[in-house]
């Protein structure tokens, strides 16, 4: 996978480096030479390109049209705007990420501005802190199909409604599947008639909406 960057701060520097350790290969664009001159010493030269990410000449010489994916994580929410929507409606790049750097404007981060994924920290950190307040000893591992469902660990605590009953019996959620089943350091495909017991680690599928209903199943009465 090829990935253009641009904004070659610290987020664009250590994304780059996570995709060269991944295996794929990336371009970093910034206009502040002194910014770009120390990438060139950190990764290959020809990673790096020196210019402004809005202007499409720059972009184009930094191969946007076989990227793949555009990371647009500059400090700035306008030119993280501006080089969104020409990475979509200009290139036709299939998969746009932007940063969001003040949260006030996250309501501009849409696809209609060819936005496919915005990275709002402030308020991804203040989701996983409600969801820690409000899940108990539940922990979210990922999220799935933009965050229709959720990928869940948590523990079969003694005493619970789900201890010591079959997977048929649990009155799990509708929209929840029992994925595996942690026990002693083995890992358990669950069936119909395998029997959960005190201190099991469940990953489970849930949607977000559910996770409170599964956690009242298992968590301690």
């Amino acid at each position: 996978m090829f990935v253009l960057i641009v904004g070659g701060g610290k987020t664009g520097a250590h994304l780059a480096g996570l995709l060269l350790a991944g295996g794929h290969t990336a371009v970093i664009v910034d206009p502040r030479p002194e910014i770009t001159e120390p990438l060139k010493l950190r990764f290959p030269r020809e990673m790096v390109v020196t210019g402004d990410g809005a202007d499409p000449n720059v972009l184009a010489q930094a191969g946007i049209k076989k990227a793949d994916v555009v990371a647009a994580v500059t400090s700035d929410d306008e030119d993280n705007l501006v080089v969104s929507t020409i990475s979509r409606f200009e290139f036709g790049v299939r998969r746009v990420i932007a940063r969001v750097n003040d949260p006030d404007n996250a309501w501009l981060f849409t696809r209609d501005m060819g936005v496919d994924v915005a990275l709002n920290q402030a308020d991804l950190m203040a989701k996983l802190i409600a969801e820690e307040m409000s899940i108990g000893d539940m922990v979210t591992l990922l999220k799935l199909r933009r965050g229709q469902y959720s990928l869940v660990e948590v523990k079969v605590a003694p005493g619970s409604t789900a201890a010591g009953k079959a997977v048929r019996d649990l009155d799990l959620p509708c929209d929840c599947v029992l994925a595996a089943i942690l026990r002693k350091g083995d890992l358990i495909l669950p069936r119909a008639d395998t029997v959960l017991q005190p201190v099991d680690e469940i990953l489970a599928i849930v949607r977000p909406e559910q996770q409170a209903d599964l956690d009242r199943l298992v968590a301690r009465p």
